[in-house]
């Protein structure tokens, strides 16, 4: 009888009881659920959301308004990655317009008519948040950004994030960009699966070239958390002045148990990462 309720309480939790039918089997594996401490008291988080999942089986393990919507600044690019890695090639050559180098925002300087590979571009989206290289990612997959966005939706809704909504590539601001925590957890499952990922997210900096090398740039990680105390393994983070300073995490425990944590809109999002982190290793047992 436990066992039935902890797994019907995985499924809770992952969002899908209220909606359609979604199949997560390529994505969502189910595994053992943690079980809370007695003694263990919620941490007080001033982010307007946040939430602690345990990675391997989807159970939130405390959450803070979330299933509020709210404005997601560059964290939407961990959909711009996936919708590269599923419909690209990490060896595909891209030719950057003029309107992806003349991007505004953070930047991996990317120049008009520069020829660099699918997978450089990747990593300086993810690793340096370079709103160019999100642009030429879109421009490529789907000739233009409108379409591009169009896609994004649409896996959104295969992915089950019905409480998402994207409009650029990017994470500008936008009320029609929006996302929750519980979505989020979601996401964070799915593209971190992707080894791609996985390897380039731990990245602190790197230079990468274009095609021919005569042009290169170097990216710097904007997650601080990588040179903690903390066996941070990625993921993303964002800050824009509608959604405020924003980030994902995957941490792991010295007994490979790993959780995501996410805060939207945090005056301190790398200290109440640490916060929950701390909690939530302290407060459940795997």
């Amino acid at each position: 009888m436990i066992s039935a309720f902890l797994n019907l309480y995985a499924i809770l939790s992952l969002g899908t009881s209220s909606f359609p039918t979604v199949s997560y089997s390529n994505m969502l594996p189910a595994s053992e659920i943690p079980l809370k401490q007695e003694y263990a008291v919620a941490p007080i988080i001033d982010a307007k959301a946040a939430i602690i999942t345990d990675f391997d089986s989807g159970a939130v393990l405390f959450e803070k308004n979330g299933n509020a919507k709210l404005q997601i600044a560059s964290i939407t690019k961990l959909m711009t990655v996936i919708l590269a890695l599923e419909n690209g090639n990490l060896n595909d050559t891209v030719t950057v317009s003029n309107k992806a180098a003349v991007t505004e925002g953070s930047k991996i300087w990317l120049l008009k008519g520069e020829k660099i590979s699918l997978g450089n571009l990747i990593q300086g989206t993810l690793i340096h948040s370079g709103n160019d290289a999100a642009i030429a990612i879109a421009e490529h997959i789907s000739g233009d950004t409108k379409t591009f966005v169009n896609m994004m939706n649409e896996k959104a809704k295969k992915l089950g994030l019905y409480s998402t909504h994207y409009e650029n590539p990017i994470g500008f601001d936008s009320i029609q960009n929006y996302s929750t925590v519980k979505d989020l957890s979601l996401l964070a499952r799915y593209v971190y699966r992707k080894k791609f990922v996985k390897d380039t997210a731990k990245i602190k900096s790197k230079t990468i070239a274009s095609i021919d090398g005569k042009i290169t740039h170097d990216v710097t990680t904007t997650d601080k958390l990588l040179d903690s105390s903390l066996n941070v393994l990625g993921l993303k983070t964002g800050h824009t002045e509608g959604a405020g300073l924003c980030f994902i995490s995957i941490i792991e425990n010295g007994k490979g148990n790993k959780i995501i944590t996410i805060v939207l809109d945090s005056p301190a999002r790398f200290e109440e990462t640490k916060k929950l982190a701390s909690w939530a290793f302290r407060s459940y047992i795997w």
